[in-house]
């Protein structure tokens, strides 16, 4: 048919995950068994390449499993305390791959819980429950920190009267975020409580922040999307998002074989692009797969 094929060169891996992917290959060239402490990033295509090379997937409960004088690699989404003083009563090695957003995120979280708790206060984060970024962050505080997905979540909040703290996941959809802080605004008010009392930190990582504008931008310039990311990818459910309202004819795959013939038109001009799980490999893979329709 003859498609014209353009790829988002602003979609793919960030730099969070550029890294831990690469301390993982260093590692695993060296010929160490490394066990990476959840998947490394949420996009089984790339998993799979990296299984192939010897990486290992573990949840926290087998950190009790593995041998002495392995290596555990802490992904890019972080982890909490408890989890680092088991690595170093089992004797393991750490390969610490948080990302500095996340990292910079975690010292935020537990700096502003110290100086707010004597004073009766909350911290609040905007984030997805049980992803491992949030329970990252939740466990800097020992588990005292509201979590909130929706703004609905909100309204189940019982205000301690004293000052609130919000933050966000770092891959969270800016837009969302600020309907966040102007719903808990107005509950505040309605509760009698000064809205001068909230502190909103600008927590959401640039590189996401920025890929959104650039995203819907691009997604308009096309006559079809194909946006290629993993089911589990947070940054991938809401990036898509920014794509379907960007263009109705936006579809969300895993990997070329979900390709289906009956969303192309003749002539149409076709978008590739990704969350920041994916790798850009795949993405040429799926290019591959429309030009030759």
């Amino acid at each position: 048919m003859g498609y014209q094929v353009e790829i988002d060169k602003r979609s793919g891996f960030c730099s969070g995950v550029i890294r831990a992917i690469r301390c993982a290959e260093q590692a695993m060239n060296e010929n160490k068994p490394v066990y990476s402490l959840g998947a490394i990033v949420h996009n089984n295509e790339e998993l799979h390449r990296l299984e192939e090379k010897g990486l290992r997937i573990i949840n926290r409960s087998q950190l009790h499993q593995i041998p002495v004088g392995s290596t555990v690699l802490i992904r890019a989404h972080g982890e909490p305390p408890p989890t680092y003083a088991l690595i170093a009563d089992r004797n393991i090695s750490l390969l610490e791959c948080t990302c500095p957003v996340v990292l910079l995120l975690q010292k935020k979280i537990k700096k502003e819980h110290a100086r707010i708790k004597p004073k009766n206060g909350q911290i609040v984060i905007f984030g997805k429950q049980g992803h491992a970024e949030v329970d990252g962050l939740v466990g800097q505080v020992a588990g005292d920190a509201i979590v909130v997905e929706t703004r609905k979540d909100l309204d189940n909040i019982c205000f301690s009267g004293g000052p609130v703290s919000l933050f966000s996941q770092t891959t969270q959809n800016p837009q969302e975020y600020m309907k966040i802080r102007e719903h808990l605004i107005r509950l505040m008010q309605e509760q009698g409580m000064d809205p001068d009392r909230l502190k909103v930190f600008d927590t959401i990582c640039s590189q996401v922040d920025g890929r959104q504008t650039a995203l819907a931008r691009f997604a308009r310039s096309r006559s079809l999307i194909l946006f290629v990311a993993g089911k589990e990818s947070s940054n991938g459910k809401v990036l898509f998002r920014t794509c379907k309202e960007a263009n109705p004819r936006s579809y969300a795959i895993e990997n070329p074989r979900d390709i289906s013939l009956a969303w192309f038109r003749p002539g149409d001009t076709v978008g590739i692009c990704g969350a920041t799980s994916t790798p850009f490999w795949l993405m040429e893979q799926v290019a591959e797969k429309v030009r030759n329709l």
